[in-house]
């Protein structure tokens, strides 16, 4: 299974790491951290020497109840970014974390690789048009409502079936439209219960039905955490035990901010398979 990011292939049979840079103020974990070109420059240089193959940059910051930014905002904080790691990281894979097309359109005229789309393309009607424009991979992510409501009493008949419908109807729709490299994302934390993210968890494996690439993103997330009743600083370990799980269920892709223990995991689990 691989992907076409810029003309290169990557080869997602041994899985991949994607690490997280947050530039928004208000992040779960990170918010804030990174305000300044040299901490931006210092950590994602620290992530892809730990072996990321991906840089996943998010200037909307999608928490449960997050302020809600324009789209002009959004691109006055991510562009400069790009063009700045683009300069000096030439052979960066940069993936842009939004649900906006007009970013996506401009972020990868800047030097992006990817899309990492949260709402699935449902949070703006242009977004699957503008990718198959693009011809980027775009990671198509389930989100029940938005980043402002989603954790109000999220609802399904079966969290798995329903998710795999989901997925089938917009992976038909992307494949019609020529979008040749998807990858899927079932949203953990994004409008589930703690028991939705555990069932989903332990069920990844069946969305290989699907025949597309799974991107797994639960680091240091609330169902870790709460779980534990810990806070997210505290939740390393945690997520190199779901990261774990993860894979051996079937991921290709993990998303974290923590890359070395994430490649840890890799290791371990090919040596398992």
């Amino acid at each position: 299974m691989t992907i076409n990011c810029k003309g290169t292939l990557i080869d997602l049979s041994t899985p991949k790491v994607m690490g997280i840079l947050n530039i928004t103020p208000d992040s779960f974990y990170d918010g804030g951290k990174y305000k300044n070109e040299k901490d931006i420059l210092t950590q994602v240089e620290k992530m892809l020497s730990e072996g990321a193959t991906f840089i996943d940059i998010g200037a909307y910051s999608s928490r449960p109840g997050a302020a809600h930014i324009s789209e002009q905002e959004e691109l006055q904080r991510i562009v400069p970014i790009v063009e700045l790691l683009i300069t000096h990281f030439p052979e960066i894979i940069i993936s842009i974390d939004t649900f906006r097309s007009k970013v996506a359109k401009e972020t990868i005229a800047s030097g992006a690789a990817l899309i990492n789309d949260i709402s699935g393309g449902n949070m703006d009607d242009n977004m699957f048009t503008t990718v198959a424009e693009l011809q980027v991979p775009y990671i198509l992510m389930h989100m029940q409502g938005t980043p402002q409501n989603m954790q109000k009493n999220p609802n399904y008949k079966n969290i798995t079936t329903d998710l795999i419908s989901f997925f089938a109807e917009k992976l038909f729709e992307l494949h019609r439209l020529k979008v040749n490299d998807v990858i899927i994302d079932v949203g953990f934390g994004f409008g589930k219960t703690i028991e939705h993210n555990y069932q989903l968890l332990k069920q990844l494996d069946f969305f290989k039905s699907l025949d597309a690439p799974i991107l797994t993103g639960v680091s240091r997330k609330s169902m870790l955490y709460k779980l534990l009743d810990i806070t997210p600083k505290e939740a390393l370990n945690a997520t190199t035990a779901a990261n774990t799980i993860a894979l051996l269920n079937g991921t290709h892709i993990l998303r974290v901010h923590d890359v070395k223990e994430a490649m840890d995991a890799v290791r371990i689990t090919e040596m398992v398979k």
